[in-house]
């Protein structure tokens, strides 16, 4: 599986950025999918998780209420819709394909259970 992701770039607090992740090399429709983000000098975190129905998703505490991860099967691509962007949330974002339908404590705890990455994309809030 090979995952990549896009759509990062530079916005002023506040606003918004919309980040993609297609899959390719093998179907990923029956597989988690969770969003990590790394800032400089910072271990990699766990941003958000969806199941591979998209029935049930997880964030963690602070994009709570203001990112929402979706995903179209058909189209083999993750979503992370971020708004009222803060300049802490300025990172490298990575996508992650868990190998089970649903996603796993170690997910959330920092990304024990992925099995594939993604290359990242750099968001930049600027204040």
């Amino acid at each position: 599986v090979q995952l990549q992701a896009c759509g990062g770039g530079l916005v002023q607090a506040g606003g918004s950025l919309r980040l993609s992740c297609a899959a390719s090399g093998r179907s990923v429709s029956s597989y988690a999918m969770s969003w990590f983000r790394q800032a400089p000098g910072k271990e990699r975190m766990f941003v958000a998780a969806i199941d591979w129905s998209g029935g049930s998703t997880y964030y963690e505490d602070s994009v709570k209420d203001r990112f929402t991860i979706s995903r179209d099967n058909a189209k083999s691509t993750l979503y992370l819709q971020m708004n009222s962007l803060k300049p802490e949330d300025t990172a490298v974002y990575y996508c992650a394909a868990e190998v089970s339908k649903y996603y796993s404590s170690s997910t959330l705890r920092g990304g024990g259970a992925i099995d594939y990455w993604g290359k990242g994309t750099q968001v930049t809030v600027s204040s």
